[in-house]
């Protein structure tokens, strides 16, 4: 029995300013996971994780995040077998002017606002991690009859 699985890394950020209470966010154009979500994207080979939170967060906002802070994880299973694994950071620490990319528009809103907008699937469901130290990570089984376990561990 092997003990190595393919695995998809990826990371996502929740970058916060503590004045106004707001967090930053991302209107997403890709059609497989459009919506309103946290900027973040794939880790590059031979790139540290903290490395590529920094790198997509300039990438996608503009801003140069400082000292950024895992906070959990969130994994499911692929149809091969895999898993797909993100990362999940928050930052409150930053420098910079935001700016829209390629990935979607950019802009600032609170946490009460996000509940109204149209975010991707599991999104909402994945909030309490960056607040809640005793939830650390948000598993998603496979799907059955076109449904998602959802566990937070």
């Amino acid at each position: 029995m092997s003990r190595t699985t393919s695995v998809e890394l990826t990371n996502m950020i929740m970058i916060e300013n503590l004045t106004t209470k707001e967090v930053l966010v991302e209107n997403r154009k890709n059609p497989s996971w459009p919506g309103v979500t946290f900027p973040g994207g794939h880790i590059e080979t031979n790139e540290t994780i903290v490395a590529s939170v920094i790198r997509e967060a300039y990438e996608e906002t503009g801003l140069k995040v400082i000292n950024p802070t895992l906070v959990g994880i969130k994994e499911w299973p692929l149809q091969d077998g895999g898993r797909y694994i993100v990362m999940l950071f928050k930052a409150t620490n930053y420098q910079g002017e935001i700016h829209s990319g390629r990935e979607g528009k950019i802009f600032w809103t609170t946490r009460d606002a996000l509940k109204n907008m149209q975010t991707p699937g599991t999104f909402m469901e994945m909030l309490p991690l960056f607040d809640t130290q005793e939830i650390s990570e948000l598993a998603l089984s496979a799907s059955i009859n076109g449904r998602r376990q959802t566990t937070w561990l």
